[in-house]
C-alpha cells in the first residue's frame, strides 16, 4: 500500500544522521518532540545514526535513547559519511514512512505535518523544496545552482533543484531504495532515480541555530563529482567527441602546412606555436585520463563489495 487516506495511527520514522553534533543534541529533542507530539495518530521512532562522531554526539544520544523509548542510536564503527550514514537509519528504519532530516534543523521540523497530509492523501514521496537560502553563503548558492544545471544537461535522472535529503518517503519507497547495491553512493540521486508519485512543499531555510556545518569546500566538491560520475557516462564521452575535434582541426592543419609549404617554401618553424599546441593538447590527454580514472576507481570500489557501513552497537 503506498498511500494512507484513513485516519488510523500509522508508526513513522525519523531518521537524523549525526556527526560531532554534541552541542545540538539537545537542542535537537527540544525543537523536534513537540511538533512530533502534537500530530494525531502517529506513533513515532527516531532512528539517530551517529557517524563516528569525535565530540560527545554518542553519549548524549545514547543518554537520550535511556530517557525516551522512541529514540534509537545505531553507532557506526567510524566515520563513514552522511551518504553511508542516510543509507544505514533507513534500512534500521521500521516505520510505514520514513523522513530524513539533518541534526542542525536548517530543515523546518514544522513542515513535518504538511508532509504527513500530503502521504495520507496518496503522494508516495513528499519533498523539501527551498525556496529561499538566503542563510547560504552566496558562493555556495551559485555553486549549488551550476551543479544542479550541469547534472541535468549530462544525466538523464533529473535532480530537482534546491532539494536537499529533508524529504518523506512512504515504505515502499524505502524498500525500493534498500534494493540499490551501490558502494558509492549519491543519495540525490538515487532518490530521484526510483521515482513514485512525489509532492513538494516549499520553505525557507533559516540559518544554522547550533554548531558550524561539516561540509568543506572540497567535500562538496567531491559530492558533485560523485553525482555526475554516478548517473551519466558523458562526462567519459565528452573526451571521444573532442579528441575527434581535435584530430580533424590537426589534419587540416596539416593540410594547409602541405599547400603554404608547396606554393610558398619552407619557413622557419615558430616556437610559440609548437608550445601551445603541445600543452594545450597534453593538457586534454592528463584531463581525459583522469576522467577515464574517475570511472575505473567507482568500477574498482564497486567490485571489492565491502559493506556500505558497519554498526557497533545499537542503542534502545
Amino acid at each position: 500500500m503506498t498511500g494512507v487516506s484513513e485516519a488510523v495511527t500509522r508508526t513513522i520514522s525519523l531518521v537524523v544522521p549525526f556527526y560531532n553534533e554534541g552541542a545540538g543534541v539537545t537542542h535537537f529533542a527540544g525543537v523536534i518532540l513537540p511538533v512530533l507530539e502534537a500530530i494525531p495518530d502517529i506513533c513515532w521512532e527516531i532512528v539517530c545514526v551517529d557517524d563516528g562522531s569525535r565530540d560527545d554526539t554518542l553519549k548524549r544520544l545514547v543518554a537520550l535513547a535511556d530517557t525516551d523509548h522512541r529514540f534509537r542510536v545505531l553507532e557506526l564503527s567510524r566515520n563513514f559519511g552522511k551518504e553511508a550514514a542516510m543509507s544505514a537509519g533507513l534500512d534500521a528504519a521500521r516505520g510505514d514512512a520514513a523522513i530524513l532530516i539533518d541534526a542542525d534543523l536548517q530543515d523546518p521540523p514544522e513542515l513535518i505535518p504538511e508532509m504527513i497530509l500530503a502521504w495520507r492523501n496518496g503522494a508516495d514521496v513528499v519533498l523539501g523544496h527551498r525556496i529561499d537560502r538566503s542563510s547560504d553563503s552566496y558562493v555556495k548558492r551559485k555553486t549549488s545552482g551550476w551543479f544542479y544545471s550541469l547534472h541535468n544537461r549530462l544525466a538523464q535522472v533529473q535532480l530537482p533543484e534546491n532539494v536537499g535529503d529533508f524529504r518523506l518517503m512512504d515504505r515502499c519507497v524505502v524498500e525500493a531504495l534498500k534494493q540499490l547495491p551501490e558502494r558509492q553512493r549519491f543519495m540525490k540521486g538515487l532518490f530521484a532515480w526510483v521515482g513514485f508519485r512525489t509532492v513538494t512543499l516549499d520553505y525557507t531555510r533559516p540559518a544554522r541555530a547550533v554548531g558550524e556545518t561539516k561540509f568543506s569546500g572540497l567535500s562538496l566538491w567531491n559530492l558533485a563529482l560523485e553525482g555526475l560520475t554516478s548517473f551519466s557516462t558523458l562526462p567519459i564521452r565528452l573526451w571521444t567527441y573532442l579528441g575527434t575535434v581535435g584530430a580533424v582541426l590537426a589534419l587540416a592543419y596539416g593540410v594547409y602546412i602541405m599547400l603554404r609549404t608547396a606554393v610558398m617554401g619552407n619557413h622557419v618553424p615558430g616556437y610559440a606555436s609548437l608550445f601551445v599546441a603541445i600543452t594545450f593538447f597534453g593538457s586534454i590527454q592528463i584531463i581525459s585520463i583522469g576522467m577515464l580514472g574517475e570511472y575505473v576507481g567507482r568500477i574498482y570500489m564497486e567490485t571489492k563489495q565491502r559493506p556500505l557501513y558497519i554498526v557497533r552497537r545499537e542503542h534502545n
